[in-house]
């Protein structure tokens, strides 16, 4: 699926949306200069696989240092690590650098466990990438929790633990 597609979904769902197009993004520090042009809760999402073979996509604020032994622990997964790219792309249609969680839609086999940050869940305001980094778009956390219930992902709403 595609940007286009992908807003049309979110719109057939009857989800508000606003965004900005700009130049592709491939980290948190490249992004700070479009925070600062949308006030609202920024996020980071990591692509992991635990010891089982399940893989999960965790979205946490931008700014938290995730403690991923702890998350392990906070999320019901055996030990996590870094999933690769390629796994990424056959089961969620994105490349590294534009991992959303709106890259569920993308998993028809329900492959990847979604956990959200409990603060985005609760925030007004939840930018992400729509399947791409050129562009961030966004909603509230709780019609990004709608739009993942929608494409058969509950998302597991967490308290994501920090390094100290």
């Amino acid at each position: 699926m595609d940007d286009a597609a992908l807003r049309a979904a979110l719109a057939e769902l009857g989800l508000g949306w606003h965004g900005i197009e700009h130049e592709a993004v491939f980290t948190v520090e490249e992004s700070l200069a479009i925070h600062a042009a949308l006030p609202g809760a920024h996020t980071k999402n990591l692509f992991l696989k635990d010891s089982g073979g399940q893989f999960w996509l965790v979205t946490a604020d931008h700014a938290k240092r995730v403690d991923l032994k702890a998350l392990a622990g906070a999320i019901g997964a055996k030990k996590l690590s870094f999933g690769k790219a390629e796994d990424m792309e056959a089961l969620l249609g994105v490349a590294p650098g534009s991992v959303t969680p709106l890259a569920a839609i993308n998993d028809a086999g329900e492959q990847v466990r979604v956990v959200l940050d409990a603060d985005l869940a609760a925030a007004a305001m939840v930018y992400v990438h729509p399947l791409r980094n050129t562009a961030t778009i966004g909603l509230s956390g709780a019609d990004l929790l709608r739009a993942l219930a929608a494409w058969h992902h509950q998302a597991l709403v967490a308290i994501i633990p920090e390094r100290p």
